[in-house]
């Protein structure tokens, strides 16, 4: 069996994985990275970036059909699916081979092949080459997650998809019900519906994207409605059979769990399975090594992000929520940057967390409810992108920003964006409360006219009650606590 000796061994090439082994290549370490699967892990290949692709896709198909208020006419538009799923792997393809490329240009090395921990300074390696020994100074774990299952809906990627599945039709879906009204579930869902699916959600909670302010989903909810998407929250999804050449699924009222009577039945072709993702932290030898495991699975980190085994680290969605590429690509940094003796932790102020609906969702910080049960007297600042030049002409008013402020000091808490490229905008807002600004910094930060960024600006100003394009200047003030 061959042997390979290095200095840091990466487990899995995600967005955390391959920035790990490329920050560890530039502080001169010898880095190798293992990957059971594809370069570039669940994001680049079957998440992140081939659904936003979708996504843009299915805005620019719908956006065909509002184009009459600008007095410009489209006619004779068709959809190819199986073209556009072309597309998009070749927008997969360019960035996989990217990452080989990056790791490659910062003097790692990239093996394909499943990894598995014997002792804290080996590992062994089977894949299409062959079995193979690593033995090195340093491990970073960075195997990722993969999506919860829910008995009695055993996924085929055939009439029983996951996300994965749920990416790659090569035709229109004609009926598709999404169990799970989480950010997955809601962005493939409205994706499919934009695109001519007849779309039908069912979400166990009371709320669709749970733990979102309700505020910020009120307004993707009425643009469900809009689009004509039927929506059942609080019901559980029981099971599902074969009928008339399609599917049926039974749901129930989560209070009448088990009543017969209550029970309802939904007629569609497709149901994807969108309920939340676990850490991929089995089969690894994690136990024999000695590496903590809390009960839902997750490795145990400090903020370096060290496990209980000194010289292994874990960084991702096996070490903890929130499960985003960007928290991931940051762990990974760290965790690079404390083997090659740098000083350096995991101390974000906040972490930004981005939903791709329609319209779109970016927050940071604390929400209005979480600061008020943190103990803050808090201002509000809202303003409206429905009385923003910019939206206006782009004909894209749905949604408001939201600043969430102390009120005895003025400093900001939160920022919330729901509308137009609130996934872009949301940055402007990670920035403020990393830098601690207060509502005054936001306000008197001259803004270009006629930007969506500008709405920033103003809720800020409307928070200080000195909006000029709020009546009354908009000030809130929300004092519980």
């Amino acid at each position: 069996m061959q042997n390979i000796r290095t200095e840091v061994c990466v487990i899995g090439s995600g967005p955390g994985g391959y920035v790990a082994a490329i920050r560890a290549g530039q502080l001169g370490k010898k880095v190798v990275c293992v990957e059971k699967a594809v370069a570039g892990g669940v994001c680049l290949n079957v998440g992140c970036i081939p659904s936003k692709a979708l996504i843009n896709a299915a805005k620019q198909w719908e956006k065909l059909s509002h184009l009459g208020a600008m007095g410009i006419s489209v006619t004779g538009q068709t959809l190819d699916v199986g073209k556009l799923q072309d597309w998009k792997g070749s927008v997969v393809d360019k960035l996989t081979s990217g990452v080989r490329q990056l790791v490659k240009g910062a003097g790692g090395q990239l093996l394909s092949g499943t990894a598995t921990l014997r002792d804290k300074n080996t590992i062994e390696v089977s894949g299409p080459e062959g079995n193979f020994t690593i033995t090195c100074d340093h491990i970073i774990l960075a195997t990722g997650s993969r999506p919860i299952t829910v008995p009695g809906f055993v996924v085929d990627n055939q009439r029983i998809h996951d996300s994965t599945g749920g990416l790659a039709f090569r035709e229109v879906p004609g009926r598709l019900t999404v169990i799970g009204g989480g950010y997955i579930g809601l962005e493939l869902g409205i994706m499919w519906r934009k695109l001519g699916a007849q779309v039908t959600v069912v979400e166990f909670t009371d709320q669709l994207l749970p733990g979102n302010d309700p505020e910020l989903v009120a307004v993707v909810a009425r643009k469900l409605k809009k689009l004509g998407v039927e929506v059942y929250l609080q019901h559980k999804a029981l099971r599902y059979e074969d009928s008339d050449g399609g599917l049926k699924l039974w749901i129930v009222p989560r209070s009448a769990d088990g009543q017969k009577d209550k029970e309802l039945a939904i007629a569609t072709d497709h149901i994807l399975v969108t309920v939340g993702r676990r850490p991929n932290s089995e089969s690894l030898g994690l136990e024999q090594v000695g590496v903590q495991v809390d009960q839902r699975g997750f490795i145990v980190v400090d903020k370096q992000q060290r496990t209980s085994v000194a010289n292994i680290f874990a960084i991702g969605d096996v070490c903890g929520q929130p499960m985003l590429a960007h928290k991931a690509s940051r762990e990974g940094e760290v965790a690079a940057e404390v083997i090659a003796g740098h000083r350096s932790e995991q101390d974000a102020v906040a972490i930004p967390a981005v939903i791709f609906t329609d319209p779109e969702i970016g927050s940071v910080g604390l929400s209005e409810q979480q600061a008020i049960e943190k103990g803050h007297k808090v201002l509000i600042g809202k303003y409206s992108f429905a009385a923003l030049g910019r939206a206006m002409a782009s004909l894209e008013t749905d949604g408001f920003v939201k600043i969430v402020a102390d009120q005895a000091s003025q400093q900001v808490l939160g920022i919330h964006i729901v509308g137009p490229a609130a996934t872009d905008l949301i940055s402007e807002g990670s920035l403020a409360l990393e830098m601690g600004a207060f509502l005054p910094d936001l306000a008197l930060t001259i803004h270009p006219h006629p930007t969506l960024g500008e709405a920033i600006m103003e809720a800020a100003k409307a928070a200080l009650g000195e909006s000029p394009h709020v009546i009354g200047g908009g000030q809130r003030s929300a004092a519980r606590h």
